[in-house]
């Protein structure tokens, strides 16, 4: 700081000069706290570490917990909205507040989606297509 001051006091340039000069340095300074800032929300970004199963093997072994609960009727491995994300998806039978707060949101670090199915049940023989 006492180098701008010192550019600010000296007299052989004229005023506006020297204005300039500490606003560009001022600007600097930001645009490099900017740039840190950024580079260290990157890094932590990337810290976080995939899941470590196989999403198939997470799965196969929480569905028995996930449809031991009133409401669950069936559980998969699904895509986000985004269909690039596995996560895995419970199906319910009806809307209700109650049940999905009963959901956790992830497992082994997999996002969990809830998606009103309706009840499911097995198609009657006579009526399946051959």
């Amino acid at each position: 700081m006492s180098f701008f001051l010192l550019i600010t006091h000296s007299t052989t340039m004229p005023r506006n000069k020297h204005i300039r000069l500490y606003l560009s340095a001022i600007l600097a300074g930001l645009l490099g706290l900017v740039v840190l800032v950024s580079y260290r929300s990157s890094m932590t970004a990337e810290k976080k570490s995939p899941p470590k199963r196989d999403i198939n093997t997470v799965l196969a072994d929480h569905d028995r917990q996930l449809l031991a609960k009133p409401g669950v009727v069936g559980v998969y491995v699904g895509l986000l909205d985004d269909q690039k994300t596995l996560c895995l998806k419970v199906m319910l039978s009806r809307e209700d507040p109650e049940l999905k707060r009963a959901i956790p949101p992830v497992i082994e670090g997999y996002p969990v989606v809830s998606e009103v199915t309706g009840e499911i049940r097995p198609m009657d023989p006579k009526k399946q297509p051959k």
